[in-house]
């Protein structure tokens, strides 16, 4: 199996998205999925807002499309489920169920998110039964039957309106005030235009009841706390998500909502980490943002191992003194600085090697070695820092920092 360049946990849109630009970039690249490619877009049947898509698309088939588009690059795609992830090496280690371990130089968490649950008396119960998350998936289970739908943003609506295709009631419990809603515009006009859709305002479903399916349910009014009975076929539950980062175990940082925290290049606190979707603390989430989210990583990934490539060869892998000197060439100090670094390096022979690091492409590098100003210099030994100096760079100074190395390194090679 060997090591990966880029491993993906969830093969959702922002996953295969990545998987599409990592292996187009020439990563060796994995996706580990424990599902069918696609996520919960993939349960989505109707897609009206995917760019490129006037007259809309469906779920299932925009998912199959983007997973054969990363097996065209070169993409694997596995069916496991990532049970434990260690991040303290420099190479990333996952584990899944299977008791399969893979490793990676770098890694993409596009775990997702699952359905929340109200943990209404009965919902549990009923799963399978008459309760569900998911219209796509059962929604032909209630043809010509009544249902009920719980929530009122966009996920909810829509879906519901999706339900109206089967079902020949879909009333909707709706916890705001008569008119208020959640979703979109569009959606929302288009389900207060559909007779097939009913409105229950201020309330929360209490009770989900049956004699081996659901039969009815028990709404409570918020303004008048009456409890009233309805019966029905179905319940559908879209009151929003859970991230699926139990798995992480403080291996990156979370916000109090267990979801991820990312900048604007998707990396999260572990260096080689990054995570997409629904999984990261986002504004929007959707399977456009998603997209890009996976493609933002991805491009952020490849960068960063170029970087960890040139350090390790360059710098790291050297035995001996290597003068690493920061710099731009839009920076007249930071130029004359180079060139002052490679007349002292030729006079001084091969025992010296001088690497530059142009600031404006090493964001990662600077970053980790704490270069604030330029023109700064680092002085290696043996792949460590040992010695720094910043600003105005004199021969005389760099010969004398020299010397001292030259003499700390013999006394090493003595130890």
């Amino acid at each position: 199996m060997g090591i990966y360049d880029l491993l993906i946990i969830g093969g959702g849109p922002a996953g295969l998205a990545a998987g599409i630009y990592g292996a187009r970039a020439r990563l060796k690249t994995v996706i580990l999925e424990k599902g069918s490619p696609g996520g919960q877009a993939a349960t989505t049947e109707e897609l009206e807002n995917y760019p490129g898509f006037p007259g809309g698309t469906t779920g299932p088939g925009l998912m199959k499309a983007m997973a054969e588009h990363a097996r065209d690059f070169g993409a694997d795609i596995k069916k496991e489920e990532v049970v434990d992830i260690n991040l303290s090496g420099e190479t990333k280690v996952v584990v899944t169920k299977s008791g399969t371990e893979y490793r990676a130089r770098a890694l993409v968490l596009a775990s997702g998110a699952h359905p929340r649950s109200l943990n209404i008396k009965g919902e549990k119960d009923f799963i399978g039964k008459g309760v569900s998350y998911c219209a796509t998936c059962d929604a032909d289970f209630f043809e010509d039957l009544d249902v009920v739908v719980v929530g009122s943003g966009d996920a909810a609506v829509e879906e519901a309106i999706y339900l109206t295709k089967f079902a020949s009631k879909v009333s909707m419990i709706v916890i705001h005030d008569q008119g208020i809603l959640d979703c979109n515009k569009l959606s929302a006009e288009r389900a207060f235009s559909n007779p097939k859709i009913h409105w229950i305002w201020s309330s929360v479903l209490e009770e989900v009841k049956g004699d081996g399916i659901v039969e009815k349910v028990a709404i409570k009014n918020l303004k008048t706390g009456k409890l009233s009975e309805i019966e029905t076929n179905g319940v559908f539950f879209f009151v929003g998500t859970v991230p699926n980062t139990g798995f992480l175990q403080d291996e990156v940082v979370l916000d109090e909502k267990g979801y991820i925290i990312t900048n604007e290049r998707m990396e999260t606190s572990a260096p080689g980490v990054y995570a997409v979707g629904d999984a990261r603390v986002k504004y929007l989430r959707q399977v456009v943002t998603a997209a890009a989210d996976g493609a933002v990583a991805a491009v952020a990934a490849e960068r960063y191992l170029a970087e960890e490539e040139f350090l390790k060869k360059q710098v790291l892998d050297f035995a001996g003194v290597v003068i690493t000197v920061f710099w731009s060439p839009m920076n007249e100090d930071s130029i004359a600085a180079v060139a002052c670094l490679e007349k002292v390096v030729q006079e001084l022979g091969d025992n010296i090697k001088l690497v530059k690091i142009d600031v404006s492409r090493s964001e990662m590098t600077n970053k980790r070695y704490h270069v604030t100003s330029i023109p700064a210099v680092l002085f290696f030994v043996n792949g460590e820092v040992v010695a720094r100096s910043s600003g105005e760079i004199t021969a005389s100074d760099v010969k004398e920092q020299i010397e001292a190395l030259n003499k700390y390194t013999r006394g090493l090679s003595h130890c």
